[in-house]
Protein backbone atom coordinates (compact mmCIF):
# COMPACT_ATOMS: atom_id res chain seq x y z
CA UNK A 1 0.00 0.00 0.00
CA UNK A 2 2.95 2.08 1.13
CA UNK A 3 4.71 2.03 -1.97
CA UNK A 4 2.83 3.91 -3.67
CA UNK A 5 3.31 7.33 -2.30
CA UNK A 6 6.93 9.11 -1.68
CA UNK A 7 6.46 11.03 1.48
CA UNK A 8 9.25 13.18 2.07
CA UNK A 9 9.98 16.13 4.85
CA UNK A 10 10.12 19.66 3.46
CA UNK A 11 12.82 21.87 5.10
CA UNK A 12 12.33 24.71 2.31
CA UNK A 13 9.63 25.05 -0.10
CA UNK A 14 10.34 25.96 -3.76
CA UNK A 15 8.13 28.45 -5.78
CA UNK A 16 7.12 25.48 -8.38
CA UNK A 17 6.35 23.37 -4.68
CA UNK A 18 4.31 26.25 -3.27
CA UNK A 19 2.00 26.21 -6.14
CA UNK A 20 1.33 22.19 -5.60
CA UNK A 21 1.12 22.28 -2.03
CA UNK A 22 -1.66 25.28 -2.82
CA UNK A 23 -3.67 22.89 -5.34
CA UNK A 24 -3.58 20.17 -2.65
CA UNK A 25 -5.12 23.06 -0.18
CA UNK A 26 -7.69 24.21 -2.53
CA UNK A 27 -9.09 20.58 -3.44
CA UNK A 28 -8.92 19.71 0.33
CA UNK A 29 -11.16 22.82 1.40
CA UNK A 30 -13.44 22.62 -1.63
CA UNK A 31 -13.86 19.00 -0.76
CA UNK A 32 -14.86 20.44 2.38
CA UNK A 33 -11.83 19.81 4.76
CA UNK A 34 -12.10 22.00 7.66
CA UNK A 35 -8.42 22.94 8.64
CA UNK A 36 -8.94 26.67 8.72
CA UNK A 37 -10.08 27.68 5.25
CA UNK A 38 -13.37 28.16 3.59
CA UNK A 39 -14.32 27.48 0.18
CA UNK A 40 -13.87 29.06 -2.33
CA UNK A 41 -10.32 29.19 -1.12
CA UNK A 42 -8.47 31.56 -4.23
CA UNK A 43 -4.93 29.75 -5.38
CA UNK A 44 -3.02 33.05 -3.93
CA UNK A 45 -4.69 33.10 -0.59
CA UNK A 46 -2.93 29.24 -0.77
CA UNK A 47 -0.17 30.24 -1.90
CA UNK A 48 0.47 33.14 0.75
CA UNK A 49 -0.27 30.76 3.56
CA UNK A 50 2.22 27.78 2.12
CA UNK A 51 4.58 31.18 2.22
CA UNK A 52 4.78 31.22 5.98
CA UNK A 53 4.47 27.81 6.83
CA UNK A 54 8.26 26.63 7.25
CA UNK A 55 9.90 28.13 10.57
CA UNK A 56 11.99 26.07 13.15
CA UNK A 57 9.18 25.04 15.40
CA UNK A 58 7.45 23.60 12.44
CA UNK A 59 8.24 20.06 10.33
CA UNK A 60 6.33 19.68 7.30
CA UNK A 61 6.23 16.48 5.18
CA UNK A 62 4.61 15.92 1.60
CA UNK A 63 3.47 13.09 -0.50
CA UNK A 64 3.86 12.70 -3.32
CA UNK A 65 2.04 9.66 -6.37
CA UNK A 66 3.44 9.13 -9.49
CA UNK A 67 4.73 13.10 -9.27
CA UNK A 68 1.72 14.28 -8.00
CA UNK A 69 1.20 15.81 -4.71
CA UNK A 70 -1.78 13.71 -3.09
CA UNK A 71 -0.92 14.95 0.79
CA UNK A 72 0.70 16.70 3.57
CA UNK A 73 1.35 16.98 7.58
CA UNK A 74 2.78 19.36 10.15
CA UNK A 75 4.05 18.80 13.35
CA UNK A 76 4.78 21.58 15.67
CA UNK A 77 6.97 21.52 18.28
CA UNK A 78 5.74 23.68 21.58
CA UNK A 79 8.79 26.12 22.31
CA UNK A 80 7.72 27.30 25.44
CA UNK A 81 9.85 25.70 28.25
CA UNK A 82 6.76 24.07 29.69
CA UNK A 83 5.75 22.24 26.88
CA UNK A 84 9.03 20.92 25.65
CA UNK A 85 7.37 17.75 26.09
CA UNK A 86 4.66 17.92 23.19
CA UNK A 87 3.85 18.97 19.80
CA UNK A 88 0.81 19.34 17.60
CA UNK A 89 -0.36 17.30 14.86
CA UNK A 90 -1.60 19.97 12.32
CA UNK A 91 -3.06 20.43 8.36
CA UNK A 92 -3.19 16.50 7.86
CA UNK A 93 -4.28 16.65 4.16
CA UNK A 94 -5.28 14.05 1.79
CA UNK A 95 -6.33 14.68 -2.08
CA UNK A 96 -9.27 13.14 -2.50
CA UNK A 97 -8.25 10.64 -5.56
CA UNK A 98 -5.57 9.25 -2.53
CA UNK A 99 -7.67 8.27 0.44
CA UNK A 100 -8.36 5.24 1.83
CA UNK A 101 -5.03 4.27 0.84
CA UNK A 102 -3.37 4.42 4.36
CA UNK A 103 -1.61 7.60 3.21
CA UNK A 104 -3.61 9.47 6.68
CA UNK A 105 -1.72 6.50 8.57
CA UNK A 106 1.49 6.71 6.69
CA UNK A 107 1.85 10.55 7.14
CA UNK A 108 0.72 10.61 10.96
CA UNK A 109 3.76 7.90 11.35
CA UNK A 110 6.03 9.81 10.19
CA UNK A 111 5.08 12.84 12.05
CA UNK A 112 4.91 10.56 15.09
CA UNK A 113 8.30 8.70 14.17
CA UNK A 114 10.04 12.94 14.25
CA UNK A 115 7.93 13.59 17.68
CA UNK A 116 9.85 10.66 19.18
CA UNK A 117 12.88 11.54 17.74
CA UNK A 118 12.83 15.35 18.98
CA UNK A 119 11.70 13.71 22.50
CA UNK A 120 8.22 14.85 22.30
CA UNK A 121 6.09 12.54 24.84
CA UNK A 122 2.73 14.13 24.03
CA UNK A 123 1.20 14.51 20.77
CA UNK A 124 -2.47 16.86 20.94
CA UNK A 125 -4.56 17.31 17.68
CA UNK A 126 -8.07 18.80 16.70
CA UNK A 127 -10.51 17.90 13.74
CA UNK A 128 -14.04 18.04 13.60
CA UNK A 129 -16.54 15.77 14.90
CA UNK A 130 -18.01 14.00 12.29
CA UNK A 131 -15.51 13.65 10.00
CA UNK A 132 -13.82 10.41 8.34
CA UNK A 133 -10.18 11.63 10.20
CA UNK A 134 -11.42 10.81 13.76
CA UNK A 135 -12.06 7.12 12.57
CA UNK A 136 -7.63 7.21 11.86
CA UNK A 137 -6.80 9.02 14.98
CA UNK A 138 -8.84 6.34 17.12
CA UNK A 139 -7.72 3.34 15.01
CA UNK A 140 -4.08 5.07 15.98
CA UNK A 141 -4.89 5.41 19.69
CA UNK A 142 -5.64 8.82 20.30
CA UNK A 143 -7.57 9.40 22.90
CA UNK A 144 -10.08 12.30 22.73
CA UNK A 145 -9.50 14.85 25.42
CA UNK A 146 -12.97 16.60 24.95
CA UNK A 147 -15.33 18.52 22.53
CA UNK A 148 -16.00 22.02 21.92
CA UNK A 149 -19.29 22.93 20.80
CA UNK A 150 -20.00 25.40 17.64
CA UNK A 151 -16.33 25.84 17.09
CA UNK A 152 -15.44 25.68 13.32
CA UNK A 153 -17.87 27.10 10.56
CA UNK A 154 -18.30 25.25 7.32
CA UNK A 155 -19.14 26.81 3.74
CA UNK A 156 -23.13 27.21 4.32
CA UNK A 157 -22.69 29.32 8.16
CA UNK A 158 -23.40 25.88 10.16
CA UNK A 159 -21.31 25.47 13.35
CA UNK A 160 -19.80 22.24 14.26
CA UNK A 161 -18.05 20.88 17.32
CA UNK A 162 -14.18 20.06 17.51
CA UNK A 163 -12.70 16.50 19.13
CA UNK A 164 -9.45 17.03 20.53
CA UNK A 165 -7.05 14.19 20.89
CA UNK A 166 -4.25 13.38 22.49
CA UNK A 167 -1.72 10.58 22.49
CA UNK A 168 1.43 9.76 24.60
CA UNK A 169 4.47 8.62 22.52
Amino acid sequence: MSSEFIVRELTEISDNMRVHLADLLVEVVEEGASIGFLPPLSMSEAISYWSHVIHEDVILWIAERNGEMVGSVQLHLCSRPNGSHRAEIAKLMVHPNARRKGLGHILMAAAEERAREQNRSLLVLDTRAGDPSNRLYRAMDYIEAGRIPRYAKSADGELHDTVYYYKNL
